[in-house]
């Protein structure tokens, strides 16, 4: 998922099909207290999920313009086959689009977010003030989010599936971090078998009726910096000794920092963001160039 930066774009369009079949068991739920005293009904995480498969058109290589970071160094593969975790970002990266801008078009709001969206793009915007304010557009409920969640399975990107098993594999850690929602992301982790403690996500948080009242400021991942903490606090957690960040956006490339992620790898097959792409250690648009370079 991108940050609120301004950079140019270069979107690579997904086409569906459907793999199997699309239902998806209903959300259970469990009341939750907040900080405040307050409580909240939030999604538990059904037991299985199936997903769309989604075939996405890589852009040739004469739109992509001039990148010296297309093929990796020694340095950049010594680290990438000895890396003991790997953190990816969801959306336009794990998966084929952008979670919040999904919800927001299934609950009648799309143009209208991706209109502030647009705005925001042009400016320096926290993050915390970009998801309220996208969020306050719509305000989806409970039963909205259900609806969404069983008519709208996750779409993952191509060669995802087969590179989360290579990695596990070789015994690297997977872990999914991101800027969207757990009610989302929850169901893109049961498709990959990446368990629940190894995703940092946000919250949406829903009154008894099921009504809309916000998201969960207390999660590392609903402010700016935040993905970048979260990999320090994985990090430092677990002791891993080379630990690399995959993703698309501004947010993703924060990560690679001392204490955090050793290495960035921008993933363009969904996004291509020159801004962030000319900074990574090594710009990716297939996940098969990175499967290849394990085996």
């Amino acid at each position: 998922m991108e940050g609120l930066a301004t950079s140019r774009i270069i979107s690579i369009q997904a086409s569906r099909r459907q793999h199997y079949s699309a239902f998806l068991p209903t959300f259970s739920l469990k009341l939750q207290k907040i900080s405040n005293g307050g409580q909240v009904w939030m999604m538990k995480r059904p037991k299985s999920f199936k997903s769309i498969a989604a075939s996405v058109q890589p852009l040739e290589a004469s739109t992509t313009g001039h990148f010296d970071n297309k093929q990796p160094s020694k340095v950049v593969l010594e680290l990438w086959r000895s890396a003991d975790a790997v953190c990816f970002d969801v959306d336009s990266t794990v998966c084929t689009d952008e979670g919040i801008d999904e919800l927001a078009e299934f609950c009648g709001a799309g143009k209208a977010v991706a209109e502030w969206t647009a705005r925001a793009m042009g400016g320096s915007v926290p993050f915390e003030e970009a998801l309220a304010a996208r969020l306050s557009l719509f305000k989806p409920s409970l039963a909205q989010v259900q609806d969404f969640l069983e008519k709208r399975p996750p779409r993952i990107s191509p060669g995802m599936e087969e590179l989360v098993k290579k990695l596990k594999a070789t015994n690297t850690n997977v872990y999914l971090i991101s800027g969207g929602f757990h009610q989302m992301i929850n169901p893109v982790a049961s498709i990959l078998g990446i368990p629940q403690e190894n995703i940092f996500a946000n919250n949406l948080l829903f009154g008894s009726s099921g009504e809309f009242l916000g998201f969960d400021a207390n999660e590392p991942t609903s402010r700016s910096g935040g993905k970048a903490a979260a990999v320090q606090q994985i990090r430092k957690a677990q002791g891993y000794k080379v630990l690399v960040m995959i993703g698309d956006g501004a947010t993703d490339l924060e990560a690679r920092k001392p204490g955090g992620a050793d290495l960035f790898i921008c993933y363009a097959g969904v996004q291509l963001r020159e801004a962030v792409a000319v900074k990574a250690n090594w710009l990716i648009f297939n996940f098969r160039d990175l499967i290849n370079a394990l085996e």
